[in-house]
């Protein structure tokens, strides 16, 4: 019976889950053909069979990497590239894609967003699987935001909104005012536990369906010292068609001292 070498990385693999097997874990299997860690491989036996008795020691640095590997795949299920699957829906890898540019260009200064089972979700999209677009929309409340450059000292206004309502291709009603906070201390900013002057409640990315893929820009401007911020009687009316840049030049807050998005659209799209 002729003897097929397998490739460094399935080597690799061999290893890790039959360390997992001898460390108590159930459900794991021997490999076919497993790699003896000794220059040379054994011949393939046919069918699979559940893994008994105990691992034989690899020798030199194949024991270090496989260890390795075995570390990374376990905590690759609490990572964002492989989440836990929900009860309704099959086990598969969950990927997460960054923006790219100019989209990526929005994202300034370490701002975090954090929904949760997605961690931080800055200047990424939210993908579909494992129900995440229907959850944000339907299910989460706010993220937690957190600025690890906050001064103490100072205050902050922190807003979220979405430019692309009603779709990107045709904006009409720019800006859509999901979040506004005012007075948000620097120190609650580096906790990401705020507790600012909501002007504004949170409202759920909701994007209509067949309108693309929204971006929900969280911005991020230092207050200035003695500022009463507010909004207006008319503003207080709607959400939508928000002129937000008259109402930053009305208070004094400059450019965002940091900035972040995220893109997401209908969860059925």
């Amino acid at each position: 019976m002729s003897c097929v070498c397998q490739p460094r990385a399935e080597r690799l693999a061999a290893a890790a889950s039959c360390r997992a097997a001898a460390a108590g874990r159930t459900g794991f299997l021997r490999p076919c053909s497993a790699w003896a860690g000794k220059g040379t491989c054994k011949p393939f036996e046919g069918t699979c069979k559940p893994f008994e008795g105990t691992c034989k020691p690899f020798e030199g640095r194949m024991e270090l990497l496989g260890a390795v590997l075995l570390a990374a795949s376990l905590l690759g299920t609490a990572a964002r590239g492989a989440q836990a699957p929900w009860p309704d829906e099959p086990s598969h890898t969950c990927f997460f894609q960054t923006l790219s540019s100019p989209d990526s260009e929005f994202c300034r200064g370490d701002l975090e967003v954090t929904y949760p089972q997605l961690g931080d979700v800055g200047c990424s999209y939210i993908p579909q699987c494992h129900q995440y677009r229907w959850r944000l929309s339907r299910e989460w409340g706010s993220p937690r935001v957190r600025y690890p450059r906050a001064d103490k000292s100072k205050k902050y206004v922190l807003m979220l909104v979405d430019p692309d309502a009603p779709s990107r291709a045709d904006p009409r009603n720019r800006f859509w005012r999901h979040w506004l906070l005012a007075d948000v201390r620097g120190t609650d900013l580096r906790t990401g536990d705020l507790k600012g002057r909501v002007l504004t409640d949170y409202v759920r990315p909701t994007p209509p369906p067949r309108s693309g893929y929204h971006r929900y820009q969280l911005r991020l401007y230092e207050q200035p010292a003695g500022q009463h911020i507010t909004l207006g009687p008319e503003e207080l009316l709607s959400l939508g068609a928000w002129a937000m840049e008259s109402f930053v030049e009305r208070f004094r807050l400059g450019s965002p001292v940091a900035s972040t998005q995220f893109l997401t659209k209908h969860h059925e799209d």
